[in-house]
């Protein structure tokens, strides 16, 4: 089993930090990567102003997606109204889980609306901060979404809900031995030294970075087995413990 990254950026919307942006996007055309972009369709959360809003941020996005870039779906307005973790667990707060059905239906065909309206289509369903629950999913299925960027497993599967699940478990480049590996940046608070190793993985790692058309065509009809329950387990372990150490490591600096 080969080892394989996707590149997704996350938080993509008209106040994001375009001075650092269009650095990443010179790296990704001078390479060749073609990344899945989370757009937030109608950004209200205030934590994402880092810049004046680009007027022709629509005309981007169009740009990005007819050069064969993945337009992901990044929530609606990628506010968070509850505390609830969610399927994925990796944080204790949502714009989607533990909301009503209604109240998720209309977010998420209001997102699906703006898209239309501007002539995008979505590919990949992103939650803001990796939260949503059952409701999530089969909400997205009824309205025509087909894949999900998250989850721990070491290559993508169908749930059975019909959506296709492709792992997102990385947030930096690093070694791994198999499977497939989504690393999820941000890039608005990055300075000199991040751009610059970023350029420097996109370099190193080149050779092994797929699309995620190519991730689609190759495991559209994998069904998930037990060592994705397991290998998924293992990774959440993992990351549980990382946190948990850091924060000691923290508190024990105080």
């Amino acid at each position: 089993m080969l080892t394989r990254y996707l590149v997704r950026f996350d938080d993509i919307c008209p106040t994001m930090n375009w001075t650092v942006w269009r650095q990443v996007e010179e790296a990704l055309v001078e390479e060749g990567v073609e990344p899945i972009l989370a757009v937030v369709p109608d950004n209200r959360d205030p934590n994402l102003t880092f810049d004046w809003p680009e007027p022709r941020f629509w005309d981007r996005v169009r740009q990005w997606q007819a050069r064969g870039w993945t337009i992901g779906m990044h929530g609606y307005h990628h506010r968070y109204e509850t505390e609830d973790a969610g399927i994925v667990g990796r944080n204790r707060y949502s714009e989607f889980a533990g909301l009503s059905r209604a109240a998720q239906r209309h977010k998420i065909a209001a997102a699906l609306e703006i898209f239309a309206r501007e002539g995008v289509a979505p590919e990949v369903w992103v939650a803001p901060a990796h939260s949503f629950d059952a409701i999530t999913l089969e909400e997205l299925a009824e309205q025509g979404m087909r894949f999900v960027s998250d989850g721990y497993s070491l290559l993508p599967h169908l749930d059975e809900r019909g959506l296709l699940w492709v792992p997102q478990q990385l947030g930096a480049f690093r070694r791994m031995p198999f499977g497939l590996w989504t690393v999820c940046l941000h890039h608005n608070r990055w300075k000199a030294a991040e751009i610059a190793g970023f350029r420097a993985r996109l370099k190193q790692y080149r050779s092994r970075i797929a699309n995620f058309r190519q991730v689609v065509e190759t495991y559209a009809d994998r069904e998930a087995r037990l060592a994705d329950r397991l290998s998924s387990e293992s990774i959440r372990l993992a990351r549980s413990a990382r946190g948990v150490l850091g924060q000691a490591l923290g508190n024990a600096a105080l």
